[in-house]
């Protein structure tokens, strides 16, 4: 497993203080905070060149200024991420490929022994692209693919062209096999939804015939509840709702009053902008500003203190939660 290869000491002393100081908040109900992030995401862009119906950056619905990460500020967060860190996601909204540092990004990343991985539409500009994300020593690339077919695929993916993600799929397996690298580790992310659901075992066959290491079903997470019958599988199985006793949607979990990624992971803008999870995409929970301050402040200060609290205490009151699923 290459994510264990990057375990040190100090990253798993780092790994034992967030499980101990996690369960001790969530016991006491009362923040208490040790150790550093495990995760980060890192967000090259908030840009697109799709438009998904249930992204709000597809949309349009997103309301953050749209811009790109610049080397020299990329270079500004690197030096303030720990070490103890083990695990970098170069994706947060957006496409990261849009942005043509992200291959530099992450060969710069590499060199500090992080697991990097990133999430992809796969609508590479130059065919080159597919040997510099080889080359780059990613680790991980999930590339999304909601369908068999053109027709299929663009019911989700609107803007998008099927034959050109199987293109560059195809261009990733051959760039491994050219440069003789195990990484990255190529994942075909297969969102079920009802307009694909009938695909399922065609997408699993699609992904032994173009090479790639694995395939994976995604559940999806809606943001439209009024079109949610049109949008959620009719197999249970691989939908995060279903109906409550008055007949309207909710999610199937559970909203406990704890959250681990408040203390084992965190997000950065591509401003530099820090917010607490993957679910904060308008950054309206902002925490500081990471380029300019030291993150070990950043980490334990009033507004982050503040917000786990409200997590222990009433996690339903906080808008970020409430369609979340973990």
């Amino acid at each position: 497993m290459q994510l264990f290869s990057k375990l040190s000491f100090g990253r798993i002393v780092n790994l034992i203080r967030i499980y101990f100081s996690f369960w001790i908040s969530a016991i006491l109900k009362k923040p208490f905070i040790s150790g550093i992030p495990i995760s980060f995401a890192i967000e090259p862009t908030n840009s697109c060149n799709l438009c998904c119906k249930e992204c709000p950056t597809g949309t349009g619905e997103l309301n953050r200024k749209k811009g790109l990460l610049d080397e020299i500020s990329f270079q500004k967060i690197l030096s303030k991420i720990p070490m103890e860190t083990m695990l970098l996601n170069f994706n947060f909204q957006g496409e990261p490929f849009l942005n043509e540092q992200t291959t530099k990004f992450i060969e710069e990343a590499v060199k500090r022994n992080f697991y990097i991985s990133i999430s992809t539409n796969a609508h590479f500009r130059e065919e080159e692209t597919a040997k510099k994300i080889v080359k780059s020593g990613l680790d991980r690339i999930i590339v999304s693919l909601d369908g068999t077919n053109d027709e299929t695929y663009k019911l989700y993916r609107s803007g998008g062209d099927f034959e050109t993600v199987i293109k560059n799929i195809r261009l990733l397996v051959n760039a491994k096999k050219e440069q003789k690298s195990k990484t990255p580790q190529i994942i075909l992310q297969f969102i079920v939804l009802k307009s694909n659901e009938h695909q399922i075992e065609e997408v699993k066959k699609l992904g032994k015939t173009l090479g790639v290491d694995k395939v994976e079903l995604k559940s999806a997470q809606i943001i439209h509840f009024e079109n949610i019958e049109d949008s959620i599988p009719s197999n249970s199985k691989y939908s995060r709702y279903s109906k409550n006793r008055v007949g309207k949607f909710e999610l199937k979990k559970k909203l406990k009053n704890r959250c681990f990624k408040m203390w084992s992971s965190a997000v950065i803008c591509w401003d530099g902008t820090l917010v607490p999870c993957c679910f904060d995409k308008d950054a309206d929970f902002p925490i500081g500003y990471i380029i300019e301050s030291d993150f070990n402040s950043l980490w334990k200060n009033e507004n982050y203190n503040k917000l786990r609290k409200q997590i222990l205490e009433n996690r339903k009151s906080i808008d970020i939660c409430c369609n979340c699923n973990q």
